[in-house]
């Protein structure tokens, strides 16, 4: 059995027995036990009544946290001509055609979000078997295919997150840093749920929010309360 260091054994102790607390009382609880020597992200996950195989169950969209996430986001843009030049002046870190596609099937994957103007849509759909499982294939739906190019990276880089039900359906994000003020994290908690929550596919049955929970990088993770976390 791994030994368990002083820090986890404290912070599990301080863990013990709180379950179905409100959002703010897990705010503190993961605040108050997050001593790693960086900036701990604070992760959320949702176990939702889906099941993603079906095509009528499945949970994606994309929700602006309004206090950001404090994550440095890499956004790579495929793209040609005057609308290239449009997403470099937007600040896309990388910008590109054929060139890009190369790059990626080389292996290189060094962006956290995929932007794509329609017309380099038959170029990126070459890519689908890399970037899909990885979660960054451009899809109109959450606006990642557009050719508003600008309004897309501004948003990639100003706290947008994209989330998709995952196959045992569970919804997870980064919803802020440790360091963001108590209040600032319980109010991008709930615009998160709250997104999950207007999702919900027609296809669902039955309770959809089954369990809500909260955890820093390094440290256990806590339930929280569905009323609380959806603000009801």
């Amino acid at each position: 059995m791994a030994k368990v260091g002083k820090r986890t054994a404290a912070a599990r102790e301080a863990f013990a027995g709180k379950e179905n607390v409100t959002v703010e009382e897990a705010v503190e609880l993961i605040k108050a036990n997050a001593t790693a020597k960086f900036d701990e992200t604070i992760e959320i996950a949702l176990n939702l009544g889906v099941d993603p195989r079906h095509a009528d169950q499945m949970v994606r969209g994309v929700v602006t946290l309004p206090n950001g996430t404090g994550k440095t986001v890499r956004v790579a843009v495929f793209a040609r001509g005057p609308k290239a030049d449009e997403a470099t002046a937007a600040g896309a870190d990388i910008v590109g055609a054929e060139d890009l596609m190369e790059t990626i099937q080389g292996g290189t994957i060094e962006f956290d979000r995929c932007i794509a103007t329609p017309d380099m849509m038959p170029i990126v759909g070459r890519l689908g078997k890399i970037l899909g499982p990885r979660n960054l294939m451009p899809n109109p739906k959450v606006g990642t295919v557009t050719m508003d190019v600008k309004a897309a990276v501004e948003a990639a880089k100003g706290g947008e997150v994209q989330f998709k039900a995952e196959k045992a359906g569970v919804v997870h994000a980064g919803v802020g840093k440790v360091s963001f003020d108590a209040s600032k994290l319980a109010e991008n908690i709930r615009a998160f749920v709250d997104a999950v929550q207007k999702a919900k596919p027609t296809g669902a049955k039955g309770a959809y929010m089954k369990k809500v929970s909260l955890s820093s990088t390094m440290g256990p993770g806590v339930s929280i309360s569905v009323d609380s976390a959806s603000g009801n």
